[in-house]
């Protein structure tokens, strides 16, 4: 089996058809749609794992089957329907998390109306609260069948759900996990396991019946810049559910990190290793062992982000290579067309003569 393969139970398959059927949609049409089979799924033991890949285009195709019933959807904060879509292309070119969900907040109270569900974001002593909120007592009965085995838990499957997305999202957007303090849900647990269940996906401690129903991590987190852009997008909608899995999946990576958090504007100047080590809650020691172990150092990753910062420059802007030199923190002129040299295998005016043809 290859080493990337990541298996979602038969069972969860399962539960997604039936549900599908429950809502008289055609569960068999949407799993084709997805390149699935239906009864050979049926098939197969619960117990056994089935591609989180073919999940992700079975989830798409069922939240788009869902859309055709012109009703607000009530399940992880839209994943998969146009509404998520267009928010996710709204937030694609802020420059921080904390920008980045600025404006989430703004769209979620435009489109409220819409979808049913918003954010806010709140600071108070060194932490963010993001607080997803939706009224189950809003949500459309189509969704909730008499018959449905979470008909009468429900409620707290569509409030964690929400801030499963939000979390694996601003992961994702930042190149790293997101490493909350506590998921509070405020509304009743559902037993055992279903609590054991959040608590791997999220690795913190999840606490029910709280008064908010919110996600609680450190402030840092929010000076963090994007790292994805307007292509890896594309690719993240296509298969939106299977990127999420993927990104709180993966181990956090330091130089990721790092990036995410300088981005490629260096006016206020680059950040000292020590800056950045604290900024990551590391001692610098700590910090070097990390980025040893993914075999690059802080200079090597300076130089990444400075070669991306004066292409971006040379592609996108008329300012003078001078110039160009003393924004990416370069004493000399000199220093920085050898570098650039270094990077490309030509002067920065070479590359800017090149790419304009």
């Amino acid at each position: 089996m290859n080493s990337s393969y990541i298996g979602i139970s038969a069972s969860k398959f399962k539960r997604l058809l039936d549900y599908l059927q429950r809502l008289d949609l055609d569960d068999r049409a949407i799993a084709l749609k997805a390149g699935l089979n239906s009864d050979a799924i049926q098939d197969v033991p619960d117990n056994d794992t089935l591609s989180a890949y073919d999940y992700s285009q079975l989830f798409k195709q069922s939240v788009l089957a869902m859309q055709t019933l012109r009703r607000p959807l009530p399940w992880g904060a839209g994943v998969g329907s146009e509404i998520f879509e267009m928010l996710c292309r709204c937030l694609i070119g802020c420059n921080s998390l904390g920008e980045a969900l600025l404006r989430a907040e703004r769209f979620d109270a435009l489109l409220n109306p819409l979808s049913g569900y918003k954010i806010s974001v709140h600071r108070d002593q060194g932490f963010c609260y993001l607080r997803y909120h939706i009224n189950p007592l809003d949500v459309d009965e189509v969704f909730i069948p008499s018959d449905w085995d979470r008909s009468d838990t429900y409620h707290t499957v569509m409030k964690a759900s929400g801030l499963l997305v939000w979390h694996a999202l601003c992961g994702w957007l930042i190149g790293r996990t997101i490493e909350a303090q506590v998921m509070q849900v405020s509304e009743p647990s559902v037993g055992c396991a279903y609590t054991s269940s959040l608590e791997q996906l999220i690795d913190c401690s999840v606490e029910f019946d709280a008064d908010v129903n919110q996600l609680v991590f450190s402030e840092d987190f929010l000076d963090f810049r994007l790292v994805q852009t307007a292509d890896s997008l594309e690719q993240f909608l296509k298969n939106a559910v299977y990127e999420l899995i993927l990104s709180e999946k993966k181990p956090a990576s330091t130089s990721a990190a790092i990036k995410s958090l300088v981005g490629l504007d260096f006016e206020q100047g680059m950040p000292t290793f020590s800056e950045i080590a604290s900024k990551l809650h590391m001692s610098e020691s700590s910090l070097r062992r990390r980025l040893l172990k993914e075999k690059t150092s802080y200079q090597i990753l300076k130089d990444e982000l400075r070669c991306a910062s004066a292409i971006d420059h040379l592609n996108n802007t008329d300012i003078k290579i001078n110039d160009l030199s003393y924004v990416l923190g370069y004493t000399e002129p000199s220093s920085f067309v050898r570098s650039f040299r270094n990077w490309t295998g030509m002067t920065p005016k070479m590359y800017r003569e090149n790419s304009s043809f």
